[in-house]
């Protein structure tokens, strides 16, 4: 642990971002798994508007930080890929 008070404080802020972060990641590969669970299904229509959803999702964390830009837009196109797939 820190021994400088401004160091200590950074360390509690860090570890709440890494929750709220981890939190955040889980979501949207929640939201993954359902669109993949239509897919299997077959459901075109549903998995359509999941995706516009986790769309929206994907790109407000790809803005603050809390996923590459690069991996978003990879989440996105091979989702996209797989729905018109079926």
């Amino acid at each position: 642990m820190a021994n400088i008070n401004s160091s200590k404080k950074h360390a509690i802020l860090s570890e709440q971002r890494r929750k709220n972060n981890s939190s955040k990641r889980s979501q949207v590969k929640t939201f993954m798994k359902k669109i993949y669970k239509f897919i299997k299904e077959k459901k075109k229509e549903k998995a359509i508007q999941i995706f516009y959803v986790l769309q929206s999702i994907i790109d407000r964390y790809s803005l603050k930080g809390v996923m590459h830009a690069n991996k978003a837009a990879r989440y996105k196109s091979k989702i996209m890929k797989d729905i018109f797939k079926i």
